[in-house]
């Protein structure tokens, strides 16, 4: 494409972590006079664009908010839903992650997923393991918050048994017990459909997070606002605490 943004992209300054808050698959379902899962099912296409645009850039690893502990609140007809979309998807992208050397992974408690969705994902994780490009993780049955919770009850374990002490915990130690804990946190959070939240996810790791907000629908969602917000992302400062002299010197 002639006046893509791509070509404004700095290869040598991409963040190496993306995370996506992908939301909007509801409303704009409505707005087209449908039922809900049919702007999940269009999702999907969006995840694939977005996941192929990522890993030819050379992003290192992208993470998906594909559904969180909140989620089992829904309506059981759009839950069911889901976790179906779910099984499918995971059958029909995983010829599409190998060729693009797309390694799998997932964060969140997976043991309370369908036997179906565990038993697929896995499969698709075990399958991809040998690839050396882009990790995609997909963040399932996640919060950010019942991660914490996880994390503290690990290190309060250490403790009882000895194996730790109060004074001996820091950052690395809590960060060892997280679900991301083989990850570099991610240094752009890009969230669709125009709402300004984190909605519970990843607190701990986008501290230092640039965070990019879009109007943008996710089905709606493809290569050209991928490359937008890493544009935006790339003309950033960066300071980590430090004043704008120091980050130049």
């Amino acid at each position: 494409m002639e006046n893509s943004l791509k070509k404004h992209i700095d290869r040598d300054k991409l963040p190496r972590h993306i995370a996506i808050i992908m939301d909007g698959n509801g409303r704009w379902a409505k707005q087209k006079g449908n039922e809900r899962i049919f702007g999940h099912k269009s999702g999907v296409k969006a995840v694939r664009e977005t996941v192929e645009a990522a890993a030819e850039l050379g992003v290192g690893y992208l993470t998906l908010y594909a559904f969180s502990t909140e989620n089992w609140n829904r309506p059981r007809t759009e839950i069911d839903a889901l976790m179906s979309l779910l099984v499918t998807s995971l059958d029909k992208e995983i010829d599409n992650l190998m060729e693009n050397n797309i390694r799998l992974e997932a964060i969140g408690d997976i043991e309370s997923l369908p036997n179906k969705v565990k038993s697929n994902l896995r499969q698709a994780i075990r399958k991809t393991s040998p690839n050396t490009g882009m990790t995609l993780i997909l963040a399932l049955s996640y919060s950010a918050r019942w991660e914490i919770l996880d994390a503290m009850k690990s290190i309060a374990k250490k403790i009882e048994s000895g194996e730790l002490t109060a004074k001996e915990i820091s950052c690395d130690h809590f960060t060892d017990q997280l679900q991301t804990h083989n990850i570099p946190d991610p240094e752009l959070l890009i969230r669709t459909s125009g709402e300004y939240r984190i909605s519970n996810f990843l607190l701990w790791q986008i501290a230092y997070a640039e965070l990019y907000f879009t109007q943008t629908l996710w089905p709606d969602f493809g290569k050209e606002d991928l490359y937008a917000a890493i544009c935006n992302f790339q003309k950033r400062e960066r300071r980590f605490g430090k004043i704008s002299e120091q980050v130049v010197s």
